[in-house]
Formats: structure tokens, C-alpha cells, sequence
């Protein structure tokens, strides 16, 4: 058992350590500390490079991951699957899919709660429950962690912060929970996205959210084409902090 637990200590190093790499090369975003002292969000690599990191956080939808799956395939690119606990406990199999078929298994805590709402301590659970679960049955560790809801709370970020993670947001939103979410709105809004904050969002170094929901599906062959016409390259979130533009 002890040697067990030494075996899982360096295995746990060995990766944040590939990942610590990449965010060396950040230069704001990831080194930024808000006034808790916590490290802020990741919502986007500064990067001249056409790169752009797809992720799916998943808690129910599993009907339609195989043809997101078949989809990424066809085009070629790589995505990052943010899926709580419960979810991979009660879909190994296609878990395992997942990650067979060289996409990034990265943690959305085990139960989907608010953050928000329940303490560091409970936060750290969530978040270590479902490392060791994802780590059980794929032998991956997880390094990103992708908050429920978005919710950015001293919390949630604490607990994630003090585990060894980094926290993900999003630069474009599918927004595909919604029911008047089609198909043609949810690839307007990664392909065409609204002026925020009087900027408009650039694909270089974006993170896209979406969920596994049928619109979404529908919706994700226009999208990569789109994007790929455009010259961009679809990659996982480990590999997109590795472009962030260091100071000159």
C-alpha cells in the first residue's frame, strides 16, 4: 500500500510537471492572482498562433459522445472532456473510448455542485473523488478542473488551487443548455461570436464550451470546418498552454 501511494505521489508530479511546463510559457493569465490570492481562471492563451482548445464538460449526455467522437475523428481534432465522478463511474466504457481515442480526460468534480455554495473542504473532495476515479480506470491523472457552472468563487478556486490544478473557464460559449439553442445559432456563436465588453473575441488561444447535447453535435461539423478553413488547429488543453506567448 505505501508503495502504491509513492508510485501514485510521482506519478501525479511527473504530470503537473509536463503541464508546469506549458504554464511557464504563460505570461499573464495563468501567473494572475486575484485578491484571495488565488490564481485566476484560465479563459485564454495569448498566442499569435491559430490555436483553439474545444472543451465538453459532461454530467449527462452520453447518447451522443459517440457521434461527437466520430466527428472529432473525421476532422482530425483533439478535444478536452471535462466530466464529473458520477458521470465516469456510471460510463467507463466510454470513458476509456474517450481517451483510446487521444482526447484529454480533465475533472468537473464528482457531483456537479454549485462551488459557490459549499466549502473548501467539500470542494477538495469533489475534486479528489473524481481524480481518483478517472485515475482507477484509465490510468490518466487530471490536472484541469473546469468548475460547474463557471462559478469563479474563492472556494472553489482555493480548493482547486491548493490541489495542484488549474482552473478552466471558457472564451466562447456554445451556450447549448438553452432550448432555443439550434444548430445554426450554436456554430454563429463560436464562428461569428457577439462583440464583449466592446472587443471582439479572438480565436487565436480560445477555449470553446459545450456540452454533449444533440444541437451541439449537429452543430460541431460546421464549427471545426469553419475554424479549419480558417487555418486553426484543434488541440487538447494541455497542449494549448504550451503556445501562450511569452514577454518579449
Amino acid at each position: 500500500m505505501a508503495k502504491w501511494k509513492l508510485t501514485k505521489i510521482k506519478f501525479k508530479i511527473l504530470t503537473l510537471g509536463v503541464v508546469f511546463i506549458g504554464l511557464m510559457l504563460m505570461e499573464t493569465r495563468a501567473v494572475h492572482v486575484g485578491p484571495a490570492g488565488i490564481p485566476s481562471p484560465v479563459e485564454q492563451i495569448k498566442t499569435e498562433e491559430k490555436v483553439i482548445a474545444l472543451t465538453i464538460n459532461v454530467d449527462w449526455g452520453e447518447e451522443f459522445i459517440p457521434a461527437i467522437l466520430d466527428t472529432l475523428d473525421d476532422y482530425q481534432a483533439k478535444a478536452t472532456f471535462f466530466v464529473t465522478g458520477r458521470w465516469a463511474q456510471k460510463n467507463p466504457e466510454i470513458l476509456k473510448t474517450i481517451a483510446a481515442r487521444g482526447h484529454l480526460l480533465e475533472n468537473h468534480g464528482y457531483s456537479h455542485p454549485h462551488p459557490d455554495k459549499i466549502t473548501v473542504a467539500e470542494n477538495k473532495e469533489e475534486i479528489s473523488r473524481t481524480e481518483t476515479i478517472i485515475f482507477d480506470l484509465t490510468g490518466k491523472r487530471t490536472v484541469f478542473y473546469a468548475p460547474p457552472y463557471g462559478e469563479r468563487g474563492t472556494n472553489g478556486l482555493r480548493a482547486a488551487s491548493d490541489l495542484g490544478y488549474v482552473t478552466v473557464l471558457w472564451t466562447l460559449d456554445t451556450i447549448d443548455w438553452r432550448s432555443d439553442s439550434t444548430p445554426a445559432l450554436i456554430t454563429q456563436r463560436i464562428l461569428d461570436p457577439k462583440i464583449r465588453y466592446g472587443v471582439k473575441p479572438d480565436h487565436k488561444g480560445a477555449i470553446i464550451l459545450m456540452h454533449p447535447k444533440e444541437n451541439s453535435s449537429k452543430a460541431l461539423p460546421a464549427i471545426l470546418k469553419g475554424l479549419q478553413d480558417n487555418g486553426f488547429r484543434f488541440v487538447t488543453m494541455e497542449k494549448l498552454v504550451t503556445y501562450e506567448k511569452t514577454a518579449e
